[in-house]
């Protein structure tokens, strides 16, 4: 973190508080990125981002207001974005907001990086993905995009917080696109996490081999037919569906309504303590969990984090939960509180939303199954407005018969309500597993977030049909 913008935003928190605050509280960052963009194996961009800036959120008259500033210069811009965000307050006397007790902390955390990522080695990887997707029979394109951050967040408060928080993310995003006979399947996957090179050097080139294999095996694969019936699902799928129909509805803005307009509510309001599913679903957000993008001790009001049971056993137990949301369920704070960089006010976000595993090998759990599908990886998700109907297609699937895995499928989509689904789910495997997630969007103006979401393979009952 530069000197003068730790300055700039330690100075803000002494002019706020002089201007007669409420409260304060004050995100300097700045992030360095560099993304690589290759279609196949050519260079199609390499690009630099410097980005830094304060933004700078008050309570004045009971009522929230925010400013930023993007490479402030001096001072006196910061006294009058603090001005102007002061007149903007209108005295509110019907709400008063009130924000959960914090223990202030000073400290700086460096969080592990064991090789650092250089532009050369990432345009190195890419393009040793490219050659290997381009080798499989009957692909026409690959495209590979290999990028990391390097980040520094210092959060400042009224209350007597100082956190400086230093990470690195490692990402590297492949596609594999095939055409045979009239038929064009793509599949893609991403791998990487909070760390360096280490988060992609052990893994990426076998996934760049096994999408492309799969987008050539898929031109040649038949649709399914419409059916209601058992779905095994392996982890990477569970990591999106647990995204959008556990880890959002949780989030308790939305619970409460306040992002109905735009991003719609949640079908649990109200049901806290209620059974919500079978005793086999157990859901939890925890951003201590390491290496994964997700990963950090403080959010975005300086809160610690730890690990939120939300739903155990199948009973819905919490919500996530910012300082003002946790004063209005009687609860406690969760570390929940993000946004994408001191442009934006932050609002409750996922870190690490999984569902928790079960103690059966996955193979035990297919051979359970007289007639089913195997669904593999995420792809593109439809939810209403309440999290309630929920359709998510898959990359691909393959039937299951007595036990045995038999057909491959392309082009599938599963789909169901999430009472009955979380009802239905009779297995979870030991395969716990977390996955990178690179653009959950949430708010007005839209925050792009990265984290994590995860699972073990589950067991359910959904609907499962073709599009095409």
């Amino acid at each position: 973190m530069d000197t003068w913008l730790q300055d700039l935003a330690d100075r803000a928190i002494s002019y706020a508080e002089k201007s007669g605050v409420q409260y304060c509280d004050v995100r300097a960052e700045q992030q360095e990125r560099k993304s690589v963009l290759l279609e196949n194996n050519e260079i199609e961009y390499v690009r630099t981002n410097d980005d830094r800036g304060i933004g700078i959120r008050i309570i004045k008259n009971n009522v929230w207001s925010f400013c930023s500033i993007t490479n402030p210069k001096s001072y006196e811009q910061i006294k009058d974005a603090i001005d102007n965000s002061i007149k903007n307050t209108i005295n509110n006397k019907k709400n008063k907001i009130n924000l959960y007790p914090n223990i202030s902390k000073k400290t700086k955390i460096d969080y592990k990086v064991v090789k650092k990522p250089e532009l050369e080695e990432i345009i190195k990887i890419g393009s040793e993905c490219s050659e290997i997707i381009l080798e499989i029979p009957r692909i026409k394109k690959s495209i590979v995009n290999p990028w990391y951050t390097l980040n520094s967040k210092y959060f400042i408060n009224s209350e007597g917080s100082e956190i400086l928080q230093n990470f690195t993310d490692t990402v590297v995003e492949v596609i594999a696109i095939a055409h045979e006979s009239g038929i064009t399947q793509s599949v893609n996957i991403t791998e990487g996490g909070r760390g360096g090179l280490e988060q992609i050097i052990n893994k990426i080139h076998q996934s760049a081999k096994e999408v492309a294999s799969k987008a050539s095996q898929l031109t040649l694969a038949k649709p399914a037919k419409e059916e209601n019936t058992t779905v095994v699902m392996n982890p990477d799928f569970v990591s999106l569906l647990t995204h959008e129909i556990l880890g959002h509805p949780s989030e308790a803005d939305r619970v409460l309504g306040k992002e109905m307009a735009w991003a719609g509510g949640a079908w649990w309001k109200n049901k806290l303590g209620e059974k919500i599913g079978s005793e086999n679903l157990n859901v939890f957000d925890d951003p201590t969990i390491k290496e994964s993008l997700g990963w950090y001790q403080f959010d975005d009001e300086g809160v610690e984090t730890k690990k939120t049971t939300l739903v155990e056993k199948g009973v819905l137990k919490n919500h996530m939960q910012n300082r003002e949301t946790a004063e209005i369920f009687n609860s406690a704070p969760t570390g929940n509180m993000r946004a994408t960089n001191y442009r934006f006010m932050p609002l409750i976000r996922m870190a690490c939303t999984c569902i928790g595993n079960g103690d059966l090998d996955v193979s035990e759990i297919i051979k359970d199954v007289k007639h089913g599908y195997l669904i593999s990886n995420m792809k593109i998700p439809s939810i209403d407005m309440k999290r309630y109907n929920w359709s998510i297609s898959c990359q691909y699937a393959q039937k299951i018969e007595n036990g045995e895995i038999t057909d491959l499928l392309r082009d599938v989509i599963v789909m169901g309500t999430a009472p009955k689904f979380f009802e239905s789910i009779d297995a979870c495997g030991n395969d716990f597993t977390v996955r990178p997630i690179t653009n959950c969007g949430k708010g007005d103006p839209m925050q792009s977030m990265i984290m994590g979401n995860g699972g073990p393979t589950i067991r359910g009952t959904a609907t499962v049909k073709s599009v095409n």
